[in-house]
């Protein structure tokens, strides 16, 4: 286990707090982005204007893995000791 995952599983209350509210900030970001990348790719392709479709699918997989990146930093499951 790596030294961040101990330090993190021992970490307050407090800061396990900033750490889920950072994440899921992030994570609320990166759908928005992706939620826009989906409007401007079916808005252009109801007009017929194809050369977008590429780059925001593309943007869009990039984000995913970037999004799937993060869970790497979830804290443990094990909130039960700070009731």
């Amino acid at each position: 286990m790596s030294t961040f995952r101990k330090s993190q599983n021992s970490a307050s209350p407090g800061k396990l707090s900033v750490i889920l509210s950072t994440l899921i900030f992030v994570q609320i970001l990166n759908v928005s982005i992706q939620i826009w990348l989906l409007y401007t790719a079916l808005n252009n392709a109801l007009d017929n204007n194809t050369e977008i479709l590429i780059p925001a699918f593309i943007a869009s997989v990039v984000l995913f893995f970037i999004g799937f990146g993060w869970l790497y930093y979830l804290p443990s499951g094990n909130f039960t000791r700070y009731k």
